[in-house]
């Protein structure tokens, strides 16, 4: 199965070198699923040639606000709407959740009880838990009609959502481990975006286990069967 990757955004240039970019970190975080990987770097304005062009898309996070007036925001919510149409599976993180729900009659904001930064425990709808490293401060604040919440905690009431068998999308990033989690807090330290406490915290937090596995299973199961399940 080819999947699609849209990059939104790209992580800091050190973490580039180091990590790789966006599309480098869900390769490595899908690897073994049996896909194969093309990237389009939307955020400036290098769309595929059609929604045809993969199986399935993935739209990757980004620095910029889904609600800000952007070059690649309109076209990229367009895509949305033409991949739902056409029955292609849509995976979104962070951004990518946020724009799939602003495209399809949601709403996105920032937030404001601020930033969201490390690891985060969500409780399923289903009664379980499970741990991601989240970095963001929008959130998706009214659902579209379609979606459905999977799994939220106090911080985050959609955390994940599924959209039928058209979206699966995820506010946290699965493609963070705690390695490059602590690699995040060390490129944007002083800043001044980011409170200190904040970065202390998720540094301090990269000794707690997260089930980014648990999630690469996730993702993997609802490109191949449509079924969304956390």
């Amino acid at each position: 199965m080819h999947i699609g990757i849209l990059q939104a955004g790209h992580p800091p240039e050190p973490i580039i070198q180091t990590r790789g970019d966006f599309d480098v970190m869900f390769s490595r975080l899908l690897d073994g699923h049996g896909f194969t990987f093309s990237a389009w770097d939307v955020e400036h304005m290098m769309f595929p040639p059609s929604v045809d062009a993969a199986d399935g898309w993935l739209i990757t996070g980004s620095r910029h606000g889904a609600y800000e007036d952007h070059p690649f925001i309109q076209p990229l919510e367009a895509f949305v709407r033409a991949a739902r149409d056409a029955d292609k599976p849509m995976v979104g993180i962070c951004f990518g959740h946020q724009i799939i729900a602003q495209a399809l009659g949601g709403v996105v904001a920032k937030f404001d009880g601020g930033w969201g930064l490390g690891n985060h425990t969500y409780e399923t709808t289903e009664g379980a838990a499970i741990a991601l490293n989240a970095w963001h401060q929008d959130q998706v604040v009214t659902l579209p009609a379609t979606a459905k919440v999977l799994a939220r905690n106090a911080f985050c009431e959609n955390a994940i959502v599924a959209y039928g068998q058209t979206a699966f999308t995820i506010q946290a990033h699965p493609e963070f481990d705690n390695a490059l989690l602590a690699d995040y807090v060390s490129a944007r330290r002083g800043t001044g975006t980011y409170p200190d406490a904040l970065m202390d915290a998720a540094i301090a937090a990269t000794d707690r286990p997260i089930d980014d596995t648990v999630m690469a299973h996730s993702i993997a199961q609802f490109f191949k069967t449509r079924v969304a399940h956390v």
